[in-house]
């Protein structure tokens, strides 16, 4: 199994990261299916990543139609040790501009026709803790690598995730509002709830392109828009990302990396020898010899 220290999910207009070295592609099939495209993996400032465009390399797999189970499955497969996610937003807040990063700490999930689990048949029940979704010490060294990299950023904030793929309706962002959200955005729901079941440290570096629909003064949000802007962040998350693999924390650190000790109800004895093979990449070590 190849080990890489972080999985990196890009979002729009982020499909590859430039200074790769040692670079190839790994095709990655998964008990849950393909994922967006081949997994990238090489060495970046002489730290091994891999590289996964969230939407496909020509961006054809739209939000609500992402195999987010399969993407996760396939970095925890070639041993990835945490997930950072690159995903493009819009701003909730007047403070928020685009062009600005918001490392988020915390999402609201309003997408409802996406398999958010692993643990999704009858054979086999778990419960992981997901009261703080972002590992502290990951996104800590994005907010240090953003700011070095000379980034406008705001230090924690709320990710609300909807389904799209149309924007939000105007009642619909300021309800959003209403409740102190930070960013909007239809993808990181439910990646960074299966990150936790995979026990993948995750975190998130949001970019925001627009003001959603809510900002009076500014243009609804159009797709000619948010381009005009992605071009400028796709560039300062891939020097982010540059500076950041530098110094990741150790994932083994990560209440994350534990995610699944005592969250497993079902006993081993319980759980069908086909449920088994199927979360193995996930469940070895509570599954294996000698567990009951």
């Amino acid at each position: 199994m190849t080990r890489v220290k972080v999985g990196i999910i890009g979002g729009s207009g982020l499909y590859s990261i430039e200074g790769l070295k040692k670079v190839k592609e790994v095709a990655v099939r998964t008990p849950f299916g393909a994922p967006s495209d081949k997994i990238v993996t090489g060495v970046l400032e002489g730290v091994d990543v891999a590289f996964l465009p969230r939407h496909g390399r020509a961006h054809t797999i739209p939000p609500h139609r992402i195999n987010y189970r399969a993407n996760v499955m396939a970095l925890k497969m070639i041993g990835a040790g945490q997930i950072v996610s690159v995903s493009a937003v819009g701003s909730m807040k007047e403070d928020i501009h685009p062009g600005d990063v918001v490392l988020p700490d915390q999402f609201i999930d309003r997408t409802r026709f996406r398999a958010s689990t692993f643990f999704d048949e009858a054979g086999a029940v778990a419960h992981v803790a997901f009261s703080d979704p972002v590992d502290p010490a990951l996104r800590s060294a994005l907010v240090c690598a953003a700011t070095d990299a000379g980034a406008r950023v705001h230090d924690g904030g709320v990710y609300i995730v909807i389904d799209g793929p149309q924007f939000s309706t105007r009642a619909e962002s300021n309800l959003y509002r209403s409740w102190g959200v930070d960013v909007i955005g239809m993808t990181n729901m439910p990646e960074a709830k299966l990150a936790r079941e995979a026990e993948l440290p995750y975190a998130t570096i949001a970019l925001p392109t627009d003001y959603d629909c809510w900002h009076v003064t500014e243009a609804p949000v159009t797709v000619e828009a948010i381009l005009s802007v992605m071009e400028k962040n796709v560039a300062l998350a891939k020097e982010i990302i540059r500076r950041a693999v530098t110094f990741l924390p150790d994932p083994a650190e990560s209440p994350a990396s534990r995610a699944l000790d005592g969250a497993i109800l079902t006993s081993r004895a319980r759980v069908p020898a086909a449920m088994r093979r199927r979360l193995a990449p996930l469940c070895a070590r509570y599954f294996g010899k000698g567990k009951s």
